[in-house]
């Protein structure tokens, strides 16, 4: 029930006595559309922050983006003592990335064997109900030409889910056809903060979605939804 209106520019927004009338510009038409909203959120994005830090004092030239270059080991041009990580290098600006970049970079400045999975950062937007992602998404197999197949399974059909009342939302799984090993996963639930967790323990340790689907879910609970969709994945969903 979302719709997006991409390739748009907000031109102006006016405050009435209920509702928030945005007008907004189609970038490829210049055709400028007017819609209403209760609440209006302005969010222009993040850049990076390093401005004064002196960088250039140790021979650390930015990118296009205001970044730090680093090499695989979070080294910077200033030399191998030198590390950048989180916010300031390239990558989505997410407190658990930093964090794992963070102690990855200290345990190879100790010599130590490190490794940060680009490919199992979680992304989640704390809305209601929250929206969680990890891995591809089912566009970006198609660009890629990957053969797939799916697994979704519906709240609504949760049985903890209904006990709580809150079965807005969905789990897809998104499995490679011959391989089976998991690819992405997507969750739209109120607690879909808690539950991506699984699929990046699942993809983290090169998993199938039969052996997701396979494993023990306690019931009645909320992850029952993912084996659900697991099992949807080769077609052997059943309702909970």
């Amino acid at each position: 029930g979302i719709k997006f209106h991409l390739g748009v520019a907000v031109q102006k927004t006016t405050a009435h006595k209920s509702k928030v009338e945005v007008e907004y510009k189609d970038l490829s038409t210049n055709e400028v559309n007017k819609t209403e909203a209760d609440i209006v959120l302005v969010s222009t994005g993040r850049k990076a922050f390093t401005e004064g830090l002196g960088l250039e004092n140790i021979g650390i030239e930015l990118n296009k983006q205001n970044q730090i270059p680093v090499n695989g080991y979070f080294q910077t041009t200033a030399g191998p003592h030198i590390f950048a990580i989180g916010d300031v290098i390239d990558g989505p600006m997410l407190a658990h990335k930093a964090e794992e970049e963070g102690v990855a970079a200290a345990e190879i400045s100790k010599g130590l064997e490190a490794h940060v999975n680009y490919l199992t950062v979680p992304g989640i937007i704390y809305t209601h109900p929250e929206v969680a992602s990890v891995g591809l998404t089912e566009q970006e197999c198609k660009e890629q030409g990957m053969e797939y197949n799916i697994g979704q399974f519906p709240f609504a059909a949760n049985g903890r889910a209904k006990a709580l009342a809150d079965t807005e939302g969905f789990v897809k799984i998104i499995s490679d056809k011959k391989t089976d090993k998991i690819l992405g996963g997507h969750i739209v639930h109120a607690r879909a903060s808690d539950l991506i967790g699984e699929i990046v323990i699942s993809m983290e340790r090169h998993s199938t979605a039969k052996q997701l689907a396979h494993s023990f879910h306690g019931h009645p609970t909320l992850s029952e939804a993912i084996r659900e969709a697991a099992l949807a994945t080769n077609k052997l969903a059943r309702q909970m």
